[in-house]
């Protein structure tokens, strides 16, 4: 069972560019492309081409990190990064991937090494969400807010740190500063299923079960919208949402 603020693996990962620092070839940028474009396999396979001829190109490698890990092949993603880190040229992007391969297993690892990234890029908007993120695994929630406001000073328009925020709001008890910040996201008429998913997170743990109940029976059975609600509530108690495997991102 992921904690929810794990979504990253989904919505928030799929932020991230391809890694910065040296040249990249015509393979790379088609690889880089393919990424953006939500087409990870064809990434993978232009980076697995162009690292047959040049296997110390260390953006090809990363480009197959992010491959990889939008793939959900966390360990050898892992992998990935870890061989680029061996390189002289180390890309930010490098230790962010690496990162959000520990965040589920070990995420004081993953705070580690999301600080290295934002040591290099103090700006960087992506390493501080995601350095939120694992400060909210370990349950440090005011540290982990603390990064998302710097995410966000860095780039207002970040739709997962303002979500991760209000999350983190909702699991420290501050309820009505979360639900402020997620009522215009989760009821927007267009608004995403793991959108609506995250405002009814924050309404049960701020006590309203009809309500979030009613939002996630437009997606979900009865069954695994009692599951749900069940993982809110717990996350009230213990300060790190889990979210079952049947909601999804």
């Amino acid at each position: 069972m992921k904690p929810t603020i794990l979504l990253i693996l989904g919505l928030l990962l799929s932020a991230c560019a391809a890694g910065k620092g040296g040249e990249a070839g015509g393979s790379v940028e088609v690889a880089q492309a393919a990424l953006r474009g939500g087409a990870p396999q064809i990434a993978l396979r232009a980076a697995a081409s162009l690292l047959a001829d040049d296997p110390n190109n260390a953006q090809a490698l990363l480009v197959q990190g992010d491959a990889l890990t939008a793939l959900g092949r966390l360990g050898q993603a892992e992998w990935s990064y870890r061989a680029v880190l061996s390189r002289t040229q180390r890309p930010v992007g490098a230790w962010i991937g690496l990162g959000r391969c520990l965040l589920a297993s070990n995420p004081a690892d993953a705070e580690i090494q999301f600080l290295e990234a934002v040591r290099r890029e103090p700006r960087n908007a992506a390493a501080l969400n995601d350095l939120g993120v694992a400060r909210d695994l370990l349950r440090r929630h005011a540290e982990a807010q603390s990064a998302y406001r710097r995410a966000l000073a860095a780039d207002p328009e970040m739709t997962g740190a303002q979500v991760n925020l209000a999350l983190s709001l909702a699991m420290s008890g501050r309820m009505a500063e979360a639900e402020h910040l997620m009522r215009p996201y989760g009821s927007d008429n267009n608004a995403s299923s793991k959108l609506r998913h995250d405002l009814a997170a924050v309404l049960a743990m701020g006590g309203d079960r009809a309500e979030a109940a009613r939002i996630l029976s437009a997606d979900l059975t009865p069954h695994q919208v009692s599951q749900a609600l069940a993982a809110y509530m717990a996350a009230r108690d213990t300060g790190a949402v889990d979210t079952p495997p049947v909601t999804g991102p």
